[in-house]
């Protein structure tokens, strides 16, 4: 049965709670987006890594709201414990690392893969040390929360979502290296793809 018996579980919060905090910023983020869209660009290609993408991230969203309530989830014995404290670390600290990485891009995010007449290649904050740190932590953030909440609803669309934000990242690195040329290449020499000093 999906729906368990509802208790106020700690754990699940303090995941809550973060999603309440992170939401303002989430919404700021969205409003960029949607000036990106109404914006002249350099380019814009036409893809369904534009919005499918997005869309997997808001279905995780939501089921991880229902994992809340225990909809979708294992029973919470008390040997998961430890597992789910780990979990909880791992989903909050990345949570705030997407947000520093989304304040970081400045006026260069977008929700889009595009390229502003304007654009400014973006190498501080999480981005001096990997290129990609709001998909690496889009990742963390949804696989940390599974674990949390102990979510088998969550947890195998974490696997759907890899390879989609991984081939998102690399349109985004042909589409970069394209207008930035060689002050791309210098700052691939010195960041990592998704993980520090890898790829």
């Amino acid at each position: 049965m999906l729906l368990k018996d509802f208790t106020m579980d700690p754990i699940n919060i303090i995941i809550g709670l973060n999603i309440i905090a992170t939401f303002g910023a989430n919404i700021s983020g969205a409003k960029k987006g949607l000036r990106s869209a109404l914006s002249e660009a350099k380019e814009k290609p036409k893809t369904y890594l534009q919005k499918i993408p997005l869309a997997v991230s808001t279905v995780t969203l939501v089921v991880l709201i229902l994992a809340l309530f225990q909809i979708g989830t294992l029973e919470y014995k008390e040997e998961y414990f430890t597992l789910r404290l780990i979990g909880l670390a791992v989903y909050l600290f990345f949570s705030w690392v997407q947000i520093w990485a989304y304040k970081s891009l400045g006026e260069s995010y977008s929700q889009e893969i595009i390229i502003f007449k304007k654009h400014a290649l973006v190498k501080k904050g999480p981005f001096k040390f990997i290129r990609h740190p709001q998909y690496f932590s889009q990742i963390l953030v949804d696989l940390g929360g599974s674990i949390a909440v102990l979510s088998f609803l969550l947890l195998p669309l974490v696997f759907i979502e890899i390879p989609i934000l991984i081939l998102r990242a690399l349109l985004e690195e042909k589409i970069l290296q394209r207008h930035f040329g060689e002050q791309f290449t210098e700052y691939k020499k010195h960041s990592g793809f998704f993980i520090p000093f890898l790829g």
